[in-house]
């Protein structure tokens, strides 16, 4: 299956969780499709930075919310090792050896509350990372090559819902709600935010992650949505220039 059909299809069912609640799609809805879609018991999710306090955003049952707080708590186990490294940690058996030693602490906690297998995806954006997606099973698991690939496209996911709340200046979202966006926004906002970014590094003369980062921090000091703030620039109504503070782009005349 290729990336963008995979894309489409995971979209498909994140649309039809936030149906049922009767609500625009969210982070919620990325994890109970997930829980639905895979051969795992739950999920959860989590803000984190580098600079500042991490703190867990969803979870779809008591066991993932234990997984998450014991994560952030601890300092240790797949989550934190995700983020840290930027690239997934599959975790398909905790009870070997080598996993209760690397995570003495956090391997007996999470075999306590109930998880046996933990699979961990950072949410990315290039070079950005806000956060990670845990999924968790209560017996041994293997993922396949193909539910893998479809683990991957739902933190993809999770990532476009992160990356638009309102962030603060380290990069991480704020304590506010992340808001929820309609089907239709999820292909366009993610294109916006690529384009936007790719304007910038020739205004700015940067690279692509430096151009991100100052794209974020405008909207951050502006206290705007970040797909608004990309959608001005796409659309020539915003102009960042090299000789001005990071936070105060010019308008275009």
């Amino acid at each position: 299956m290729g990336p963008d059909s995979r894309s489409a299809r995971i979209q498909v069912l994140v649309a039809e969780q936030a149906a049922r609640r009767g609500a625009r799609i969210g982070v919620v809805d990325v994890c109970t499709a997930a829980v639905a879609a895979l051969p795992v018991g739950g999920a959860g999710l989590s803000a984190m930075s580098r600079t500042a306090a991490s703190h867990p955003l969803c979870s779809t049952d008591d066991i993932s919310r234990q997984l998450e707080e014991l994560q952030l708590t601890l300092g240790e186990g797949p989550c934190v090792e995700a983020f840290a490294r930027g690239s997934a940690v599959l975790t398909p058996d905790l009870c070997t050896v080598e996993l209760q030693d690397h995570w003495a602490v956090f391997a007996d906690a999470a075999l306590e509350a109930g998880a046996r297998a933990v699979f961990s995806l950072p949410l990315q954006m290039g070079a950005i990372s806000p956060g990670v997606l845990d999924l968790y099973a209560g017996i041994p698991t293997v993922l396949g090559t193909e539910e893998l690939a479809d683990a991957m496209a739902f933190a993809d996911l999770a990532t476009l819902l992160v990356l638009d709340a309102r962030i603060d200046e380290t990069g991480a979202p704020t304590d506010g709600p992340v808001p929820d966006r309609s089907f239709e926004d999820l292909g366009a906002y993610r294109a916006e935010i690529d384009q936007a970014s790719g304007m910038l590094t020739v205004q700015l003369g940067v690279g692509i992650d430096e151009a991100f980062v100052r794209l974020r921090a405008h909207a951050y000091a502006q206290e705007r949505r970040l797909a608004d703030v990309a959608a001005d620039v796409v659309a020539r109504r915003l102009r960042f220039s090299p000789d001005t503070e990071p936070d105060q782009p010019e308008e275009a005349t």
